[in-house]
């Protein structure tokens, strides 16, 4: 039983943290190195994020510097941000690229705070999914009578709980990141 409800436990940690990592990516008008991470470059045949070549900066709120290490791969470098999701053209200056963020319309804010709710509820989807998972195993164990009734019922409701904790920690975290966004 108490492997079943770690397990369940462990899941909903990880997505939580995959939650913040995708909201991490999502460009709110400020500068966050984040929005680079899922792009890779073709680096002497083989597939490199972007910060393992440079030093990616942000020297002012709305820019960001992207100073490779290997002067050759600028170019890539480049390429591989122009033909990404970003939606930002680089500004090469020879040594370095330089990336500057427009500030958001209301429009575009509004669709961003959608796109968070989205990946919120896609969260919450999971977690209720984990817990499911763990409730059928428990029943699982009930009917091998590895468990009794009581056993049961008392571990349903730590699961029902861990549930309703990381449903509400996704709300917070969903709430603050709306906010970040609706910010000027």
């Amino acid at each position: 039983m108490k492997e079943v409800l770690a397990r369940a436990e462990e899941k909903m940690n990880k997505t939580v943290n995959a939650l913040v990592n995708e909201y991490g990516a999502i460009r709110a008008g400020r500068a966050n190195p984040a929005v680079l991470d899922k792009i890779m470059v073709e680096y002497y045949g083989s597939p490199t994020p972007i910060n393992g070549l440079a030093a990616i900066s942000v020297p002012e709120a709305r820019t960001l510097m992207i100073q490779p290490w290997d002067k050759t791969c600028l170019k890539a470098i480049e390429k591989a941000i122009l033909t990404s999701d970003v939606g930002i053209n680089p500004q090469n200056d020879g040594s370095c690229l330089r990336l500057i963020f427009p500030p958001l319309t209301e429009e575009r804010r509004k669709e961003l705070v959608k796109g968070v709710d989205k990946y919120g509820e896609e969260a919450k989807i999971a977690i209720r999914s984990i817990r499911r998972d763990a409730m059928e195993k428990l029943k699982e164990m009930k009917k091998k009578s590895e468990l009794t009734e009581d056993d049961l019922k008392n571990a349903e409701k730590k699961i029902q709980d861990l549930t309703d904790r990381f449903c509400k920690e996704i709300d917070g975290i969903a709430a603050k990141k709306s906010k970040e966004i609706m910010e000027i």
